[in-house]
């Protein structure tokens, strides 16, 4: 329903008006919008609030009231994290225990003796809050965790008449438990606001050109669809027509708009903020790289750290030496208050509660970013990362063969050679011969027209055609030296062109390298890298190439998967070493799979590469390699701040407790309220304007 009775127009030009309005019904407001004369298209965009008209006239003049009624219908909308948080049954229960404990102030003012502590209003509220962890604690009995001892020291507070202590034991660790299911749930609540593509329907553009609005389940791979200024991209697939500004910030992490133009990729989940683009499907439903990206952090979750695993033991370790101190001490000393304090203080909920917190909410922190971190084990070893092995087509090469020189010979301009090459290389798909087509599209110039049946095609050597009844050849140096082609004695590497028998040109090409390499190898080098390797099925001639480019300490050249492979196995032999292998491919799969960390990059990666990686950057910026290991070594150094915090505050509070410096009450405020703080530092990891250390690049 159209929320709003004055419709605004924002802009137009002949043919095409753009209209201010709050849509909240948006399919039956598009169908009406199209009902106005002269209207052949409509399309509303929630985003931004505003509505898009294509229509003949050069000006659209129209009563909008006759069209538009106004209800005034609130839109529905989902509950946010902090909404559902709110009512959360633990919620309710803090609530109920406050207010027993505002009744027992105001109605019950004597003191009960013994067990009928337990019929007070307190107690019972308490107790019934607390079901869960009694009911765990109990089951545990025999193996102790941290809910027999919670459960203790509620029970053990309730007889010993000091409900306060009771109250705030329950209080205060549910707080830090809400605390850290807030953060797991805001971080998978983040990535899947940030993500899900929410699309109901799709421009589908028939065989006759004309576009129909059909629900996005009647789409399939190979069907184009088109996608208008400020709607949501609701398939992955290769832009054919149009062109446009898209930010793709939930997938990739950057922050800028990207221009897509023919030929570019595009990912479900953008959003198109200026122009508008069609584009063949290529992935649907449970395919798109949106969906596996959600299914994959919200997976990671689950695995556990290293760091995790050993707080765990650790915790589990605490809790039965915490019962042996309290019989200890209540033998020794036969002082409640002091057995109390050994009950109400332990090291589990902190080390606990704030290490998953923090692992959580890098995960989270990093998917913002558009780096997938596949759970906490991961997330460890990236903090300790030493060397780093590069594939090199397509992860330091950009994968896309460029025309970076023509030489001319004989008396030939670029311009006719470049024509001549572009005539030849026209029938073929290898990336040379793309590489020459796309510079002479950059410069405007038109294969010569030729006999197709002049063609012979030799795999692997080159190509030639008549032209004006002149053989034209392209291709390698062998090729040419078979038709006894005129070589000159200094002639730089590339694709040659001949006419007749004369060289008339040298197309020199090379596979450029990815801008922001070289500074991310100098800034890991800074931060303690200890190698830097390149492997690549390219020949050596070509690695040098490329490695005196680099920062590189050494290459492996013509190296095949199953020697990629051997190259990570022989590296891991020295046991001393944390490694990292950065690929693309299928070919980088196996290598991927035996590193300590496999990270893949780019939107050229493949499926399996993606699968198998333990990392996926979904940026094609080398740089984010960079960032994910900082964000993991802050997560460290802030998991061991906590857990030292944690140590050093219940150490000193159970002393204190023995010693009967402090009454139980205090212990359980102390011990509590460092939990709270430990878990709160840990999601501040989460948080949108929490920067990462960076320092400055120095390039060499």
């Amino acid at each position: 329903m159209i929320m709003n009775s004055s419709v605004r127009i924002l802009h137009f030009i002949p043919g095409r008006t753009r209209i201010s309005l709050f849509a909240a019904e948006k399919n039956i407001w598009e169908a009406k919008l199209r009902m106005i004369p002269g209207v052949y298209s409509a399309v509303y965009s929630p985003h931004t609030q505003t509505a898009v008209l294509y229509h003949e006239a050069k000006a659209l003049v129209v009563d909008w009231h006759k069209y538009i009624s106004v209800q005034e219908v609130q839109p529905t909308v989902p509950l946010s994290t902090k909404q559902a948080m709110l009512q959360h049954p633990k919620v309710k229960d803090l609530q109920l225990v406050a207010l027993s404990a505002v009744v027992q102030k105001i109605f019950f003012t004597t003191t009960p003796i013994g067990y009928m502590t337990l019929f007070r209003p307190i107690a019972l509220t308490t107790l019934f809050a607390s079901r869960e962890i009694i009911f765990n604690g109990l089951r545990n009995v025999l193996k102790p965790n941290e809910d027999t001892l919670t459960t203790a020291a509620v029970v053990a507070s309730l007889l010993k008449g000091s409900p306060s202590s009771a109250l705030i034991i329950f209080g205060m660790s549910t707080v830090s438990e809400l605390l850290n299911e807030y953060t797991i749930q805001q971080t998978r609540g983040f990535v899947r606001d940030m993500m899900e593509v929410d699309t109901k329907f799709a421009w589908h553009i028939t065989e006759s050109g004309a576009e129909k609005k059909v629900p996005v389940e009647k789409i399939r791979p190979g069907d184009c669809v088109m996608v208008f200024q400020g709607d949501k991209v609701p398939f992955d697939g290769e832009v054919i027509d149009h062109s446009a500004e898209v930010d793709q910030s939930a997938i990739t992490g950057e922050y800028l708009p990207v221009h897509l133009t023919k030929r570019s990729y595009v990912f479900a989940g953008s959003v198109v903020t200026e122009g508008k683009i069609a584009f063949r499907v290529d992935k649907v439903g449970e395919d798109l790289t949106v969906n596996r990206m959600i299914k994959l952090i919200e997976n990671a979750q689950d695995k556990q750290a290293t760091i995790q695993t050993t707080s765990d033991k650790f915790t589990k370790q605490v809790v039965p030496l915490s019962f042996i101190l309290a019989g200890a001490i209540y033998v020794a000393t036969r002082d409640w208050n002091r057995v109390l304090n050994m009950l109400v203080i332990d090291y589990v909920c902190g080390v606990q509660l704030s290490t998953a917190t923090a692992i959580s909410a890098t995960i989270g922190k990093s998917a913002q970013q558009g780096v997938l971190v596949k759970g906490g084990q991961t997330l460890e070893k990236l903090a300790k990362v030493d060397t780093i092995i590069f594939d090199k087509t397509g992860t330091i090469t950009e994968g896309r063969p460029v025309v970076t020189k023509i030489n001319t010979y004989n008396g030939y301009s670029e311009e006719q050679v470049l024509a001549y090459a572009a005539s030849v290389e026209e029938h073929s798909t290898h990336p040379l011969a793309s590489a020459i087509l796309n510079k002479a599209r950059e410069q405007n110039i038109l294969p010569l027209p030729h006999q197709d049946e002049t063609l012979e095609n030799y795999v692997g050597r080159g190509i030639l055609v008549q032209i004006d009844g002149a053989n034209i050849l392209a291709g390698s140096l062998k090729f040419m030296n078979d038709y006894e082609i005129e070589m000159p004695d200094l002639v730089p590497d590339g694709i040659y062109v001949a006419k007749g028998r004369q060289l008339i040109g040298a197309i020199e090409i090379e596979d450029q390298v990815r801008p922001g390499i070289n500074p991310l190898i100098h800034q890991l080098k800074r931060d303690g890298l200890k190698e830097c390797i390149m492997l690549t099925g390219d020949n050596e001639k070509s690695a040098r190439q490329v490695m005196a480019q680099l920062d590189i300490d050494r290459f492996v050249a013509n190296a095949m998967p199953a020697e990629k492979t051997e190259v990570v196995k022989s590296l891991k032999l020295d046991g001393q070493r944390m490694i990292m292998m950065v690929g693309d491919g299928i070919n980088d799969a196996p290598a991927l799979a035996y590193a300590d960390i496999g990270l893949t990059m780019g939107a050229k990666k493949t499926d399996i590469a993606m699968e198998t990686a333990d990392v996926v950057v979904n940026s094609d910026n080398p740089m984010m390699i960079y960032e994910s290991i900082q964000l993991s070594k802050k997560a460290m150094r802030v998991i061991k701040q906590n857990i030292t915090a944690t140590l050093l505050i219940n150490t000193g509070a159970i002393l204190l407790g023995t010693f009967g410096i402090i009454p139980p009450v205090v212990g359980a405020a102390v011990h509590n309220a460092a939990t709270i703080g430990v878990v709160l530092n840990s999601a501040k990891l989460l948080m949108k304007d929490d920067k990462i250390d960076r320092k400055p690049v120095l390039i060499h």
